[in-house]
């Protein structure tokens, strides 16, 4: 039995984790800010991860075989963790983002050798306290707490996760806004150009978090399904889902001002070589968009 503390991880596919460790005979502990129980089977400890005395106090001299860290999105974040579990854990693995590469635009999968987080300037002083200034800067805000963990000897792996689909649990909102449309009639709108980015299915994550924490390998490491999609794809399979012709669906192209989610004027699709090479098999999105899309919308439901 493995002592694992899961950081954040009530809902989505922090949840699904939980789920599988528990399922694998782990002890788990969730700690967050008390705001919802653990799923059953889970012990819960209360603190806010932005207070490190609170923090400390919360663990009180618990050691754990592998953290698993799904809410790190500052470097201020990342240092409070690092300085707080060092001696701590064995194993500490950051669930990081795909947009840790939003500024490439490579018509060839991404490695992670093209961000070194090792060579990130970190900015602490910036208003990371902000939750409007984390949430228009996510990706700067992993690449900075990922740096945080990169240096020295931190035992630190960090998944760069693709964008995820899948689940009826699905919170975002993002594949609302193109049922929305299509309903009305209204046209989605797209970048120029469009590009096609990757995705992954929400329990092949909750697996490949599972797969990590058990494994001793440390560093970046790519997770996707294979097979990018572009935005015309997605909003297809939204069409096929209630029921519409995809080939009726308008787009709307959008040089400058918001365009819809999933849609993007950058190609940076990541090459998950490392991962397989180390022993995890992804799938392709052909194998579940239609129904991750169904299952959200809740059209598998028949509603």
């Amino acid at each position: 039995m493995r002592e694992v503390l899961v950081i954040g991880g009530n809902r989505y596919f922090g949840k699904r984790l939980i789920a599988r460790l528990i399922a694998a005979g782990d002890r788990v502990t969730v700690l967050n800010r008390g705001s919802a129980p653990p799923p059953p089977g889970a012990v819960q400890l209360i603190a806010d991860r932005d207070d490190e005395a609170a923090l400390v106090a919360a663990l009180d001299g618990r050691t754990f075989d592998v953290v698993v860290d799904q809410v790190c999105y500052t470097p201020r974040q990342a240092a409070i963790a690092r300085r707080v579990l060092t001696g701590r854990t064995a194993r500490y693995v950051m669930t990081s983002t795909v947009e840790v590469y939003e500024y490439e635009d490579s018509a060839e999968p991404v490695p992670e050798g093209a961000l070194d987080p090792r060579t990130v300037i970190v900015t602490p002083q910036l208003p990371w306290e902000e939750p409007e200034f984390v949430t228009q800067h996510y990706g700067e805000g992993k690449r900075q707490a990922e740096a945080v963990f990169a240096r020295g000897d931190f035992p630190y792996v960090s998944v760069r996760v693709a964008h995820v689909l899948g689940g009826a649990d699905d919170f975002t909102g993002r594949l609302a806004h193109y049922a929305d449309r299509i309903r009305a009639g209204e046209p989605v709108a797209v970048a120029v150009p469009d590009r096609p980015a990757t995705y992954i299915q929400v329990d092949e994550i909750a697996a490949f978090l599972f797969w990590t924490a058990r494994q001793d390998f440390t560093g970046p490491v790519n997770a996707a399904s294979h097979g990018p999609l572009m935005c015309e794809d997605i909003a297809g399979a939204v069409a096929d889902a209630l029921g519409g012709d995809r080939h009726a669906v308008r787009y709307r192209a959008v040089e400058v001002g918001a365009v819809s989610p999933f849609s993007f004027a950058r190609s940076y699709g990541m090459d998950t070589s490392r991962a397989e090479s180390l022993g995890f098999a992804f799938s392709h999105t052909g194998e579940w968009l239609t129904d991750a899309v169904a299952e959200t919308l809740g059209t598998d439901r028949g509603l």
